[in-house]
């Protein structure tokens, strides 16, 4: 009785193999179709992508590979007869072959029971693929316009890894695929806007040595490190990217901030210094130099950079806005060690003083004021203080009624 029992189960578990076997021989054959049921066929393969007789075996994965090629195939011939066609389904039908057809690789690699590898599949569907590449890059660039940042990172991290996976060995993408660092680069990109951290780091440095996105991939690196709270490579990719991009002033005001904020002002000012000894004119790295004397509360200083930076640039709006900011915090300074009493002696003469600082404080941010009216914080608190303390009617109104 009981091998009767276990001869059925035997026929069981046959018939439900060859029911998967025949699921996947039917579906690419409904595929082939010349109007093909592709929600049949997609049902059909996809019953056999997770049954345990079917799921390991290269040819289901192949199969499905194939449906979504022929997906792709059928929305193209729309196009080519110029009637309405899915884009997006195009694209959807590149990413879906591209994960079948590198799983089904995967299988095909496997040694059989002779330790031999016979892998019918790879030659073919490297060439597909090697062909829907820049739907990948059309697809994922869709998605990003469409705000659709996840479906988007799916697609472009999809080209960044394909391209170092062993079907394409021989086409060396790493090396010769040009658009690769950019494509990286938009990987990384949606990936910040997802705060997927780890993704950043794995796909930012793909870009850092491209010419026109390189700073920003940088940048992206940084900010990952920030934002998992590791400090110390944090500033090892600021450090980095100094050295890489001197011009792009992220990567040096982040560092200033970050001595500044921890009090390692002689580091901050050692490496303003050295930075200055590469490039002395540089109005960012004055500036900063001037920056840190401000913090230092070395008004004079800082007064001094302040000034050689507006020297070189004229238009250094920031700059103003700190040489003003310094006149009235001196003002301030001086008010505090001043006398209350108007019958005092030196209380003319001591608000005569306190009133040249805001007299001096006044140009630096009216200058700023002119330069960039949008951009109110480096002046309208300012000139609030100093039309006040100067008894300039009409202009405290105006600035009042803004601040309003």
């Amino acid at each position: 009785m009981k091998r009767v029992l276990f001869s059925m189960v035997l026929l069981l578990i046959t018939s439900i193999s060859f029911a998967q076997e025949k699921n996947v021989k039917v579906a690419k054959k409904i595929a082939n179709e010349v109007t093909p049921d592709f929600t049949k066929a997609e049902q059909l393969i996809k019953e056999a992508l997770v049954n345990p007789e079917t799921k390991n075996d290269p040819e289901t994965w192949n199969v499905a590979g194939f449906i979504q090629r022929r997906i792709s195939e059928k929305q193209m011939e729309k196009a080519y007869l110029r009637k309405p066609y899915d884009t997006l389904k195009v694209y959807n039908s590149a990413l879906q072959m591209y994960n079948y057809f590198l799983k089904c690789d995967e299988l095909a690699q496997i040694p059989n029971a002779k330790g031999k590898i016979k892998n019918k599949y790879r030659k073919n569907n490297t060439a597909i693929m090697i062909s829907e590449r820049p739907n990948l890059i059309n697809g994922g660039i869709q998605y990003f316009n469409l705000n659709k940042n996840k479906k988007a990172f799916e697609f472009f991290s999809t080209y960044v890894d394909a391209s170092s996976n062993p079907m394409f060995k021989k086409e060396n993408f790493l090396e010769k695929d040009t658009i690769l660092p950019q494509v990286a680069y938009y990987a990384a990109l949606a990936a910040i806007k997802l705060k997927n951290y780890p993704a950043v780091l794995k796909y930012a440095p793909y870009a850092k040595n491209d010419k026109e996105v390189g700073k920003y991939a940088m940048e992206f690196i940084a900010t990952a490190y920030k934002a998992q709270k590791d400090t110390a490579d944090w500033v090892t990719a600021l450090k980095e990217g100094i050295q890489k991009y001197p011009d792009h002033s992220f990567f040096f005001g982040h560092l200033i901030d970050y001595y500044s904020n921890n009090n390692k002002y002689d580091e901050a000012m050692q490496f303003a210094d050295d930075m200055l000894t590469k490039n002395p004119n540089n109005t960012f790295y004055l500036y900063v130099k001037g920056y840190l004397y401000h913090n230092m509360k070395d008004y004079d200083k800082a007064i001094e950079y302040y000034k050689k930076t507006i020297a070189i640039d004229p238009e250094y709006a920031e700059a103003y806005s700190n040489l003003g900011l310094i006149y009235c915090l001196q003002a301030q300074d001086y008010a505090n060690k001043t006398t209350a009493d108007i019958n005092d002696p030196k209380y003319k003469k001591e608000q005569a003083a306190i009133k040249k600082f805001y007299e001096e404080a006044r140009p630096y941010y009216e200058k700023a004021r002119e330069l960039k009216p949008d951009q109110k914080d480096l002046w309208i608190q300012g000139l609030y203080r100093i039309y006040y303390n100067l008894n300039l009617g009409p202009q405290f109104e105006e600035i009042d009624k803004l601040m309003k």
